[in-house]
């Protein structure tokens, strides 16, 4: 409370009114299932459209597990979801190495299966060595940052000589007045390599320097590298008018094998491990570097855009031993119309003074693979708490905002066999626990592909619970990567069905009766008869109506209890639950009495109000449409002893008026 010592006039703010309850989303969705490329065990970074989704996990192109080939069906799912009205999504992606090992941990000695890596990350060789002429410890190693068959990229590492930086400045001697010539360098930073090109000697040369800042001197001096013959050369005692300074730096140019997708382009990258510039880290391995191992989680997060890794070997310390290195790889002959001959190395094009676009090495990524199907237990994933790293469904209990789960294409070929059906009713089984654990979520499940109206019954008779829904059957849509016509797993579809839903009608509104914008057909045409039989034991069908198009035609959980029946019943409670649980963690160590529970109470009232006249509750005035207690008779003295504040809701929603019925009987027109 305001402490009042000394006499005078107080100014104080003070409230006249209840806090405010700000209602949550409920169209944030988050989908797992593997994909050709990106991060597994990072945090999860939101996802808002289809080219976002393409610059983390990669293209729309089929996944290879081993010799199954199958439809990216989480490329798919978000395709669907962002077209059918979804905003926000966030990723998890599965992998399962070739040899059966769950994650994406790189292999420091990579083992192959075949030709691919069986950790799934591309490479140069393998030996995965950019210099596979050089000798151990000498090398750099590139391959591809994640796993995936989108890895195996084309690199082109290439070096750019810049401008001459060396000048000279006229100063007078004060004592004599005599004019003497000053070198000074302009744009040169420490640990710059440079290939100084001395024409004041006799016969001239050309070699590369590694240049350092003699502090006590205040001048620079450049250290020749091994195949430079010379010494230590000094700014000050060594170089001429007609001598020369260039700065070397590395560009990094990364194409998808196919040709089809954008180069991506990284220029200006010192050489020396040790560069800096403006006191932050700017060199070609630092910049490419890996810090999975690192165990700071914002730390392991650095990178996670770049496709690729560069790394130097132990013996690799300074920006000389990363040219030379360059220098000695087998990938570094080119021709060039400048250079004495087609076989001319990187060196000899470097001094050669030919233009930048031809001084380059040409490397492609290899044996980089999708792994294999993932199992119930990649979905479920682990949780690491020393690192806090986790994988899988494990990743979503830290994003509160997700409200809509679903794992598309993990049903596919449910009625193949005993084993891909226990997996797929796993991960059904870990999509409905994740769901009920995290209280305000709702798994969509997708049915089997090709089911028949028995099999499809079967399936939905193995689960109950209201934080799930059903859909059948698979939806037909024109493939933009193949250009024919597949079927798609329906959870992509429903979870942008319930985004829009929410958006342009409310969640109270049941997500039912709406148009499925990508659809061309879908794998089976149910009729009336046939959706008789499935709506009563809760799986929610699309049908097709003609002239009103491909339609969501049901809207009920996988409860057998009447009270939870309806998916937007389920979705209304959760959305009032985490606005009321958000809304009002102010409330947590307030002092427990008569002031605290009155303002609870109003703070809930007026939240509870603005949804009545939304009309989202039954009943002709507030009173009959919800309740709000707390007070003494919500509470007992040991409630009170033990701290707790214990307040009764209660409303009435609306629910859907799924059938709609209309007596018609005849009229006489005489009748009064």
């Amino acid at each position: 409370m305001p402490e009042y010592l000394a006499p005078g006039v107080y100014i104080e703010e003070t409230s006249f009114r209840s806090r405010s309850i700000e209602g949550v989303s409920t169209t944030t969705t988050g989908f797992i299932g593997p994909t050709r490329y990106g991060p597994i065990d990072l945090d999860n970074e939101l996802v808002t459209s289809l080219g976002d989704f393409k610059r983390i996990y990669g293209d729309g192109d089929q996944l290879a597990f081993g010799s199954n080939v199958l439809h990216n069906y989480l490329w798919h799912a978000a395709r669907a979801f962002f077209a059918e009205g979804g905003k926000r999504l966030y990723v998890s992606r599965i992998f399962r190495r070739l040899d059966g090992r769950a994650g994406g941990a790189v292999d420091q000695a990579p083992s192959m299966t075949g030709a691919s890596y069986n950790d799934g990350h591309a490479r140069t060789s393998a030996e995965g060595r950019l210099a596979s002429t050089a000798a151990t410890g000498t090398s750099l190693r590139v391959r591809a940052r994640w796993p995936g068959a989108a890895g195996n990229v084309r690199v082109r590492i290439g070096l750019r000589v810049g401008k001459n930086v060396l000048g000279f400045d006229r100063r007078r001697d004060p004592a004599t007045g005599a004019e003497t010539a000053v070198p000074v360098v302009s744009s040169l930073v420490d640990r710059d390599v440079v290939l100084i090109s001395r024409a004041s000697t006799s016969p001239a040369s050309a070699g590369f320097y590694l240049a350092s800042f003699a502090e006590g001197a205040q001048t620079f001096q450049f250290a020749p590298s091994a195949d430079t013959a010379g010494r230590t050369l000094s700014l000050d005692a060594d170089l001429g008018r007609d001598d020369k300074i260039q700065v070397i730096t590395a560009a990094i140019e990364v194409t998808p094998a196919d040709g089809l997708d954008l180069t991506e382009v990284w220029d200006g990258l010192a050489l020396d491990p040790a560069h800096a510039q403006s006191g932050a880290n700017d060199s070609l391995t630092y910049r490419f570097a890996s810090f999975v191992e690192e165990p700071d989680r914002f730390e392991r997060a650095y990178g996670r855009d770049l496709p690729i890794v560069v790394t130097a070997e132990p013996q690799v310390t300074t920006g000389l031993h990363v040219l030379a290195a360059l220098f000695d790889a087998a990938p570094a002959r080119r021709s060039s119309p400048a250079a004495a001959s087609d076989t001319a190395s990187l060196r000899e094009l470097v001094l050669a003074n030919v233009g930048d676009s031809a001084r380059y090495l040409e490397l492609t990524l290899q044996g980089g693979n999708d792994g294999l199907r993932p199992t119930a237990g990649d979905h479920e994933g682990t949780a690491d708490p020393a690192s806090s790293v986790k994988t899988g469904l494990r990743q979503f209990e830290d994003i509160e905002d997700i409200s809509i789960v679903a794992a598309p294409g993990s049903t596919f070929g449910y009625e193949t066999g005993p084993a891909q059906r226990d997996d797929a009713n796993t991960i059904i089984g870990l999509l409905i626990g994740h769901c009920e654990y995290m209280r305000y979520r709702i798994a969509v499940i997708d049915s089997g592909n090709g089911q028949s109206l028995n099999q499809v019954q079967d399936m939905r008779a193995r689960f109950d619970s209201s934080y799930a829904a059903m859909y059948y059957p698979w939806v037909r849509v024109l493939d933009p990567v193949t250009r024919v016509p597949i079927f798609l797993p329906p959870s992509g579809f429903v979870a942008g069905i319930y985004a829009r839903n929410d958006i342009t009608r409310a969640v109270y509104k049941a997500p039912a009766n709406e148009v499925v914008n990508l659809s061309i057909g879908f794998e089976a045409l149910l009729n009336k008869a046939q959706q008789d039989v499935l709506n009563p034991v809760g799986v929610n069908c699309f049908r097709y109506f003609e002239g009103r198009g491909y339609r969501l035609w049901g809207g009920r959980t996988m409860s057998s209890d009447p009270e939870w029946k309806y998916v937007s019943l389920r979705r209304y409670f959760a959305y009032l639950e985490h606005s009321i649980d958000r809304g009002t963690q102010w409330a947590v160590f307030e002092p427990n009495g008569p002031l605290l529970w009155s303002n609870v109470r109003q703070t809930i009232e007026d939240f509870l109000y603005n949804e009545f006249t939304s009309g989202a509750l039954l009943g002709d005035k507030p009173e009959k449409s919800y309740f709000v207690r707390c007070d003494r008779s919500t509470m007992t003295q040991n409630d009170l002893d033990n701290g707790r504040l214990v307040c009764l809701v209660g409303v009435s929603p609306v629910k859907p008026a799924e059938f709609v019925i209309f007596r018609i009987g005849q009229w006489t027109a005489d009748r009064k």
